[in-house]
């Protein structure tokens, strides 16, 4: 695979790499989300039924106010939130919540960003450098066993 990269006009937390979840579909962690079992539950969503836990969700839009800012934090003390959220658009309530939770973010692009990503695909978001990019071949080995370790890491620390 050729590796792409996209800038973001806006960007915050740490670089994180993992696999993509990408839907032309908003974000609300209030409505669209199980946030007991990881999963997107809203019906009509188009990643219904899907883990996000440890991905990095690539959707168009944020839903939501101060409900969903909060439950960023709560989703990332109980170790069951994404690693990173990008989205075309995003609004300042949602931006504060992935602060407090430590969910880097980004927003911004010069087209539809959820056209350009594939779905499954392993990326690397870095906010230093405000880019976004599909990892290579070469590079998805290190960035799956990276997602492996996190996932066995907070499995300890829940199983503790």
């Amino acid at each position: 695979m050729t590796q792409s990269v996209w800038r973001a006009q806006h960007a915050m937390g740490r670089k994180v790499r993992g696999k993509a979840l990408v839907a032309h579909d908003g974000l609300s962690a209030r409505y669209d989300l199980d946030r007991l079992r990881g999963i997107f539950s809203r019906p009509a969503h188009k990643l219904v039924g899907q883990s996000y836990v440890d991905c990095i969700l690539v959707l168009d839009t944020a839903k939501g106010g101060v409900a969903s800012a909060w439950m960023l934090h709560e989703m990332q003390s109980r170790n069951m939130a994404p690693r990173a959220i990008v989205f075309n658009t995003v609004n300042t309530i949602l931006v504060q919540g992935a602060a407090m939770a430590d969910i880097s973010m980004m927003a911004g692009f010069d087209g539809d960003i959820t056209a350009q990503v594939p779905h499954g695909s392993m990326v690397e978001v870095d906010p230093a450098s405000m880019s976004l990019r599909v990892l290579g071949d070469d590079e998805t080995a290190d960035a799956g066993s990276e997602q492996q370790k996190g996932l066995e890491s907070r499995l300890r620390i829940k199983s503790v």
